[in-house]
């Protein structure tokens, strides 16, 4: 499958990026079919070759998130921009205080609380029933 996508060139810290089609198997700096533009990242210049961007979208080649985003920003591609990435959580970043194994552990412990709760109810059913059963039995030995 082709790929529309950044390849870095340029020195050490000072970074400059060559928009190109290549192989979706390949290494992103390795061989690639053709140059479609460059992005310079510390200008925010982008330059696109807008007729062969769009012959080898035709073609079938798939941009990158990144590059699908600077293709709409161009408006060479119509529709909306797509999470290209996500920032790293900080260590001691506010967590979810709730894990699933709480959760589980708080609704077994709900339902061993309703199952107590009904053999308590039971017993007290037992036991009024015992304590009928033994007011019938005294009245029938005062008779």
């Amino acid at each position: 499958m082709l790929r529309i996508r950044l390849s870095r060139v340029g020195k050490k810290n000072k970074a400059q990026f060559r928009i190109t089609v290549a192989d979706g198997h390949r290494a992103p700096t390795g061989k690639f079919i053709e140059i479609l533009g460059h992005y310079n990242p510390h200008t925010k210049e982008k330059v696109f070759k807008q007729e062969r961007v769009e012959y080898w979208i035709s073609k079938g080649a798939k941009p990158s998130a990144t590059i699908h985003n600077f293709l709409v920003d161009a408006g060479i591609v119509k529709g909306k921009k797509v999470t290209s990435w996500k920032p790293k959580k900080k260590k001691g970043e506010d967590k979810p205080t709730e894990k699933k194994t709480e959760k589980k552990v708080v609704e077994t412990e709900k339902k061993v609380e309703e199952k107590t709760e009904e053999k308590v109810e039971e017993k007290k059913v037992v036991e009024s029933e015992k304590e009928k059963a033994g007011e019938e039995k005294t009245e029938e030995t005062k008779k």
